[in-house]
């Protein structure tokens, strides 16, 4: 009787951790905003000259080594040429992280941000995940 019940209970148990593998899912970067601070609780895309703009978004599943990356553009904005790159930064994962929100931010320069438009663009390992835009009036 006992040796019909451990087959059983293997399938199980493979069924159970394969479930639980599926349930983890591929790692990737969701819900990108631009906010007045680093939580991402203070949504916006209208910033002032003086702000500190901030970028924020949630990566889900991931694994030790993953990149988020982000690119500052000038999107339109005079004396600037479209797709001007202002700045980058990448952020690597140091540990597995079942949920982990990652911030880029970029202070006013001095004498304040020109008035126009910009962008970010978020890359995740390397392949273009969200572009955010947000205007400085």
């Amino acid at each position: 009787m006992n040796t019909k019940k451990l087959p059983v209970l293997l399938a199980v148990l493979a069924l159970i951790f394969s479930t639980l593998a599926c349930a983890a899912g591929e790692p990737s970067l969701g819900n990108v905003r631009t906010a007045l601070d680093g939580d991402g609780t203070k949504l916006t895309s209208v910033f002032a000259p003086t702000d500190t703009i901030y970028v924020v978004g949630d990566v889900s599943n991931g694994v030790k080594g993953n990149v988020v990356s982000s690119k500052w553009m000038v999107e339109s904005v005079e004396g600037y040429e479209s797709g001007y790159e202002m700045d980058s930064a990448d952020l690597t994962l140091d540990a597995d992280y079942t949920s982990y929100t990652v911030q880029f931010f970029f202070p006013a320069p001095t004498g304040g941000w020109p008035t126009g438009t910009y962008k970010v663009e978020l890359y995740f390992n390397g392949v273009l995940n969200t572009t955010v835009t947000y205007s400085v009036q």
